[in-house]
């Protein structure tokens, strides 16, 4: 667990994601994304990778998530190399709570853990094209557009395919 405040005070608290919070975690998905996973989907990730499935909470209240897994791929940025790579799956913060640091927190806290405990070399993400926020913040963590992924999502939008390299300790 980890914490650090909002620009108005409030107290942020990061944690491993706990399966009571997974409905909370459902209906932030649904509030957020277009892009909607069922209960056992979530459940699987949760039991699976606990460190790469972290939730942010301001008053007791769960507002932001990211939800990761480990991979072994062929590398998005080594071209014709296999690695371990933790793939982000998810992340979302409610609209009321963006602009403060939380989804940088999800993501530093997820990467460091996919690279410390997963022992992941790279980690990588799938982006709407016209999600020009998120492209914008990931660029501001380190990460660079690989590829295009035409027609990813099921409404026939684009996916820009964005990766980083991982060292322990370093996100």
């Amino acid at each position: 667990m980890q914490t650090c405040k909002t620009p108005n005070g409030s107290r942020i608290i990061f944690r491993e994601v706990a399966s009571k919070d997974l409905l909370e975690v459902m209906n932030i998905n649904r509030v957020c994304l277009p892009e909607n996973y069922t209960y056992s989907f979530f459940e699987s990730i949760a039991k699976e990778y606990p460190k790469g499935f972290w939730v942010a909470e301001v008053d007791n209240r769960i507002v932001g998530y990211i939800m990761c897994r480990v991979e072994r791929i062929f590398s998005k940025l080594d071209l014709l190399r296999v690695k371990k790579a933790g793939h982000i799956v998810s992340v979302a913060v409610l609209p009321n709570y963006r602009r403060m640091g939380i989804a940088t927190g999800l993501i530093s806290l997820a990467s460091n853990e996919l690279a410390t405990t997963y022992g992941c070399d790279e980690v990588y993400l799938e982006v709407r094209v016209s999600n020009h926020q998120a492209i914008n913040l990931y660029k501001k963590l380190g990460f660079k557009t690989v590829s295009i992924q035409k027609s990813y999502y099921a409404d026939g939008e684009d996916a820009s395919i964005m990766a980083k390299h991982l060292k322990p300790g370093e996100t």
